[in-house]
């Protein structure tokens, strides 16, 4: 799996995905939580670079990095190859660090790590943004190759206050910000009902591949009779789940300080 780029859409509609509100939204938040200026800048899975460009107006030198090293042509942005895990700099080499839609994507035995390099390489700020409290059961995918269940998105992991404090540890949090709203969240019964049913509505679409065999997700195969009214079933559980839970933010941005 990808350690290092995380998305919540698919790449054929990239600029769709990105010119939408809540989008939009999301974008600006997160540069409204970095430092206005300063001599350079860490983004980490910079994908196709779209914020190392926006950083790129603040700050003198901006390095966009990813599993692949990127390709963007632009003056200011320095395009390199590199693991969360293992961040090819020296201590205290950027000014501030951003990484964003990336710790969800981590292997849970590697995500202590990944926090703790983002932390070495930074010099003063780290800001990260991550979904907020996610139900990693709803949306769920079934691999065709392997028959595995896989969580929505290829997100492995769930964030909330304060699970990021501990992981940034002994980082100062400086300023939290939450962005959208989110009625995805399902509970035991609708998880199993939707398991036997082949997991029919899951998050298909995604870039990300199996998180145990790495095959390309397809479309489950047609369901059955039984496996029908179990989703009828599990939408109706969850419906009336709804009634009673409040929806909660989409995204959790945290500003990170160093003392």
């Amino acid at each position: 799996m990808d350690s290092t780029v995380g998305s919540n859409r698919s790449g054929g509609d990239l600029a769709g995905y990105r010119a939408s509100p809540r989008e939009q939204h999301r974008t600006a938040d997160l540069l409204a939580l970095l430092p206005s200026a300063g001599a350079s800048a860490l983004d980490v899975g910079a994908r196709d670079g779209y914020l190392s460009r926006l950083m790129a107006e603040r700050y003198e030198r901006v390095v966009a990095l990813d599993l692949a090293e990127p390709s963007i042509d632009h003056p200011r942005i320095e395009c390199r190859q590199g693991d969360v895990t293992n961040l090819p700099f020296d201590n205290a080499s950027f000014d501030c660090v951003l990484c964003a839609e990336v710790l969800e994507h981590i292997p849970a035995a590697s995500l202590a790590l990944a926090c703790r390099e983002l932390t070495r390489v930074a010099k003063h700020v780290v800001v990260i943004g991550v979904p907020y409290k996610q139900d990693l059961r709803s949306g769920r995918t079934r691999c065709r190759r392997c028959g595995r269940v896989n969580p929505p998105w290829g997100h492995v992991n769930a964030f909330d206050e304060r699970r990021l404090s501990q992981l940034f540890e002994p980082l100062a949090v400086a300023r939290i910000s939450y962005v959208g709203s989110t009625r995805q969240f399902t509970n035991s019964v609708s998880t199993a009902l939707m398991d036997f049913a082949g997991n029919p509505f899951g998050t298909y679409e995604q870039d990300e591949p199996c998180i145990h065999c790495n095959e390309a997700l397809a479309p489950p195969m047609a369901r059955n009779v039984a496996q029908k009214v179990a989703t009828r079933l599990a939408f109706i559980v969850d419906s009336v789940q709804r009634r009673f839970s409040a929806a909660h933010a989409n995204w959790i941005h945290v500003r990170f300080e160093k003392q």
